[in-house]
């Protein structure tokens, strides 16, 4: 087994870490108190190449892999959890289930603008009356001659408010159960295609979030992603990267916070040295540290992994269920280092306890992820 990075993979960390130093950290507590999206960030991420990593370079990606799209999804959220989301649910979300599931003319007609960044993506699953049970959906869509219509609504769905492109699962068959819920891909402007509430966060608040309605939004045939009444079984594959991503996020974020704990804690002076002396202090930054490092091997491991072409289902389900509860553990604790300054604005800490508690809920609860471990475990 090797640990060891690439020439190439260290280039990379370096150069999204010096990105993300200089166009975002100077804005993150703007765009956070404002809700602002970061429109200019993200415009510059898709021509670095970064807003699709893990696309073939014909279609207008970067031709990396998941190790790669893990290390940029990790230092954007070691600066800002809020842009790091917004690029993980356009691309292993929305982009990858078109790659994944879509026909030649599909993906012609739609990676290559994703993959560049010049359209952004977005993929709504949950729903007011499904979320953790996806397969309970309400959204519909019936033919009616050569055209599919679509009624319904969903929630939660990110960049829902910056989209140019929309991937939906909707019914399609109620006797079907799992295999009667298709994917659809709805383009911003569509007739029947609108915006409802956009949330008010706790945190990640530049990253949008909120509803996007169907009322009798015609769809041409060619709209349908995938094969009818399997939608929703591909969402499932599309998860296994997902949660990947989430737990890089997670690895980026707690990594985010100890970096500022670990330095205030060096600088701050109590009883006449620094707090980073006195072993409670110590003890601490251990623990942090050796859960980041924990986080960072499975996250990487299910990466690698899927880099293999391996179905990693329960790798990307354990990685995403340890790196989010470590992440909200070296969160709450880098507050506590502070002390009450861990709870100003004006330190990020805070921001990032904010943020982190939404790594144990998108892409699946933590609770969802126990039981998916368990359901492979019991395969055997």
């Amino acid at each position: 087994m090797d640990f060891e990075y690439t020439a190439e993979q260290v280039q990379l960390r370096k150069s999204v870490r010096e990105f993300a130093e200089a166009e975002i950290a100077p804005h993150v507590l703007e765009w956070d108190e404002s809700q602002t999206f970061p429109r200019e960030a993200i415009r510059k991420l898709g021509a670095l190449g970064y807003m699709g990593a893990i696309f073939p370079e014909e279609l207008g990606g970067a031709g990396l892999g998941y190790i790669e799209y893990s290390i940029i999804i990790e230092e954007l959220a070691r600066v800002d959890p809020s842009v790091s989301l917004i690029v993980a649910a356009h691309t292993s979300l929305c982009t990858n289930h078109i790659y994944e599931a879509g026909t030649g003319e599909q993906r012609w007609r739609y990676v290559p603008k994703l993959a560049s960044g010049e359209w952004l993506g977005c993929w709504s699953l949950t729903e007011p009356e499904a979320g953790s049970d996806a397969a309970g959906t309400r959204s519909y869509a019936v033919r009616d001659g050569d055209c599919w219509v679509l009624n319904g609504s969903k929630t939660f769905t990110t960049n829902a408010h910056e989209a140019d492109v929309c991937v939906a699962m909707a019914v399609t068959d109620r006797t079907a159960s799992h295999h009667g819920i298709s994917a659809f891909i709805i383009e911003a402007g569509t007739p029947g295609f609108r915006l409802g509430r956009k949330e008010n966060k706790l945190g990640m608040r530049a990253s949008p979030t909120g509803e996007v309605i169907f009322e009798n939004c015609r769809l041409a045939a060619s709209q349908l992603l995938g094969k009818p009444g399997e939608g929703f079984i591909d969402s499932l594959k599309i998860l296994d990267g997902g949660r990947i991503s989430i737990a890089a996020l997670s690895v980026g974020l707690a990594q985010g916070a100890y970096d500022i704990a670990l330095s205030y804690s060096r600088q701050r002076r109590q009883f006449g040295r620094p707090i980073s002396e006195f072993q409670a202090i110590q003890f601490k930054l251990a623990d942090m540290a050796a859960s980041i490092e924990a986080s960072r091997l499975l996250a990487y491991r299910a990466a690698y992994l899927k880099d293999q072409g391996r179905r990693v289902t329960r790798e990307a389900a354990i990685a995403k269920l340890f790196a989010s509860e470590a992440a909200v553990k070296v969160a709450e604790q880098a507050v506590q280092v502070l002390g009450g300054y861990g709870f100003i604005k004006d330190y990020r800490v805070e921001k990032f306890y904010r943020d982190v508690k939404l790594c144990t809920i998108g892409e699946g609860t933590s609770e969802i992820q126990r039981l998916v471990i368990a359901r492979q475990l019991l395969k055997g």
